[in-house]
């Protein structure tokens, strides 16, 4: 099922900057996408046409078939949620549990069902206990997730989240990475994410548009995108760490395999493949 259809859409600031031009893209649901480019490539200014927060200065854009125009947004915003790239950006309440109830609250609820959503959404997102902590005291990985759960608690058909990221140290990274592919996989939201971080796109990305200066230059999967290695280098990106890795192997001759890998767990296969099978019939049947 489509959630997300854009045809056409552009966007000029009022400063005559144009950040987007004829995009076209389609989301299905249970997706997980990423718009991948560098700074400045209008993946910000795209997602806030999502929900609503910027008006498309042409084209059009629908989610699950609805324009998305101002006698909608009420509607649409129950469907997309977003997370902003600094949660700074988001938490104003003075608790976590106020930051969590106050979207709910708005919808009208409350009482033992408030509670309940308030509990679900601190045991998905691993913040249980912090109910009374003050956001603004927390780390920069807490924060985010305290974000997530106030969009979470809304229960979204669609995860939209800017530079997810950014600014966590490599386990508050990784830890961010599990919890989205968790969401998404248990819960079945669509998650949409835009970065510039190649080495965390194989990891939770199926499949990627590649947007440059307001443009979509590429889309496919992960691995479409990636064999494009003169395209993204072009667009001041690079390939993940363990692609350029396998790249250089290959030159020097240590592996043949034409198909670069993206993550860990896919080297080790194809370093096991080729090794193992070159390797004596004793060393291969050891267990």
């Amino acid at each position: 099922m489509e959630l997300i259809n854009a045809s056409g859409v552009s966007f000029v600031y009022s400063d005559g900057q144009q950040a987007l031009k004829n995009i076209d893209l389609s989301i299905n649901s249970g997706e997980k996408v990423a718009v991948l480019g560098p700074n400045g490539a209008g993946k910000s200014t795209l997602f806030q046409l999502f929900n609503g927060l910027l008006t498309a200065s042409t084209g059009t854009i629908t989610v699950k078939g609805l324009p998305v125009r101002r006698e909608n947004y009420r509607e649409i915003r129950t469907i997309v949620g977003m997370v902003f790239q600094d949660p700074d950006d988001q938490l104003f309440n003075s608790t976590v549990r106020q930051e969590i109830a106050y979207g709910l609250k708005n919808v009208g609820v409350k009482d033992e069902e408030l509670e309940c959503a308030i509990s679900w959404t601190l045991e998905i997102v691993g913040l249980r206990g912090y109910e009374t902590k003050g956001p603004h005291h927390l780390s920069g990985g807490e924060k985010k997730r305290v974000a997530l759960a106030s969009v979470l608690a809304m229960r979204p058909e669609i995860l939209v989240l800017d530079e997810p990221t950014a600014s966590l140290d490599p386990m508050g990274a990784s830890r961010l990475i599990d919890l989205l592919g968790s969401i998404n996989r248990e819960l079945g939201i669509t998650v949409i994410f835009a970065t510039h971080d190649v080495d965390i796109v194989p990891l939770l990305a199926d499949r990627i548009y590649l947007l440059s200066k307001g443009e979509i230059v590429l889309s496919g999967d992960t691995s479409e995108i990636f064999a494009n290695k003169e395209i993204i280098r072009q667009i001041s990106l690079r390939l993940p760490r363990v692609a350029h890795l396998a790249e250089l192997l290959k030159r020097d001759g240590v592996i043949e395999t034409d198909a670069l890998p993206l993550t860990i767990g896919q080297a080790r296969r194809i370093y096991l493949s080729e090794h193992l099978s070159a390797a004596p019939r004793s060393l291969t049947e050891e267990k």
